[in-house]
């Protein structure tokens, strides 16, 4: 009997499906796509608690869709309900057009990587690679065929018959994401898969994650709280906070444009301008934020340039990370400005700026991005 159409039967490893699609075809489907995932007026609640509250979402077919916030913002609690994992309270949940929102999870065609990689220890890693194969009774040469496959896709063939305790993190998280892609799911859930790899490992494998996603062209939704990483890996990024959404966005637009307070100030560090000098500067009464590298250190009595919005002000700290110095900059308007700088690698030759130096801090008008709200989670529980 021939598996080939089956869900077990991993098409997509090693096929002409499985090559990867130029970035701006790859932006084209997207906009064009389907829907893989919708979410749909969800609540989910722990008794009297208020996990996730009227959530609307909506994934698109072959995205790269990261769920990120800070720990307890009900983005793994909505995962696990995609999965299945997790009853919801109220609200539909659709996979491809199918309200899927009271089946199994083994009845939706999804699969999950976890973080601690759920490999089993007494099977070689042949054997866990094809363990979902086993259960949906794949003959065992297509197994064979498909486990080799899969191993290829993730660059550990040589690992084949070694058990999981004999291999490193990332190695592990591999055969953890073949594992899951060998079923050819049509949407790959991913519970901060990285989270338990060092810095150097971690940002390996989310260019190898990401690369993997274009290959085989399925819907991955990422769960993490690391901003970088969402940054770097997504099509698009959802915002939690206390169990809901505070925006949706391309990376850059969550990014450049926020608009939340709290989106602003967890994507990175921010200068908000308070109402009073935002109205001053630009007389607009709301909260503008300002990103530390958009702001330029500058001669006090320099003449200011058109469209160039110039604070004069103190140096108060000067703190130096490698590639960057940051600068902490106490202005005369009672506001303190962080600067951010790339060193260069001629530093005898540059007039170096220190503390307690009079600087003008300056940006252009157009990036200080005024932000719609304070927040629009401000008023929902904290999610579990």
């Amino acid at each position: 009997m021939s598996h080939t159409s089956s869900p077990g039967s991993a098409a997509g490893f090693g096929s002409s499906q499985a090559r990867p699609r130029k970035n701006e075809e790859h932006t084209h489907l997207l906009a064009t796509a389907g829907s893989a995932v919708s979410v749909k007026q969800v609540t989910k609640q722990f008794g009297d608690f208020t996990a996730v509250k009227d959530l609307d979402i909506e994934i698109r077919d072959g995205e790269f869709f990261s769920m990120l916030g800070p720990s307890g913002s009900g983005k793994t609690t909505v995962l696990r309900m995609i999965a299945g994992f997790e009853a919801v309270t109220s609200g539909t949940i659709e996979l491809h057009g199918t309200d899927v929102t009271n089946d199994a999870p083994f009845d939706r065609e999804v699969n999950t990587v976890f973080q601690d990689y759920a490999l089993f220890p007494h099977l070689t890693i042949a054997e866990n690679v094809a363990y979902g194969l086993k259960v949906r009774k794949v003959a065992k040469t297509e197994r064979d065929r498909l486990v080799r496959e899969a191993l290829e896709q993730v660059q550990l063939t040589q690992v084949a018959d070694r058990r999981p305790s004999q291999l490193s993190g990332g190695q592990r998280q591999r055969i953890a994401l073949a594992r899951a892609l060998i079923l050819r799911p049509r949407v790959l859930l991913l519970d901060e898969p990285l989270g338990a790899l060092d810095k150097q490992l971690r940002e390996q494998m989310q260019v190898e994650l990401k690369q993997i996603q274009r290959e085989v062209g399925i819907t991955f939704i990422f769960v993490t709280h690391d901003q970088e990483e969402a940054l770097t890996l997504s099509d698009r990024v959802a915002v939690f906070n206390n169990g809901k959404i505070e925006q949706v966005g391309t990376p850059r637009e969550v990014y450049e444009f926020p608009q939340t307070e709290f989106v602003a100030q967890f994507l990175g560090t921010t200068n908000l301008l308070p109402v009073d000098l935002s109205n001053d500067l630009f007389g607009d009464a709301r909260v503008h934020s300002v990103r530390p590298e958009r702001v330029h250190l500058t001669d006090p009595t320099a003449p200011i340039e058109i469209g160039t919005i110039s604070i004069a002000g103190t140096i108060a700290e000067a703190v130096y990370a490698g590639p960057t110095t940051k600068y902490l900059i106490d202005t005369d308007r009672g506001v303190r400005i962080i600067a951010e700088k790339h060193n260069s690698h001629t530093p005898s030759t540059e007039a170096l700026v220190q503390r307690g130096d009079r600087v003008s801090v300056s940006f252009r008008a157009e990036h200080a991005t005024p932000i719609p709200e304070p927040s629009t989670a401000s008023s929902a529980r904290t999610a579990a």
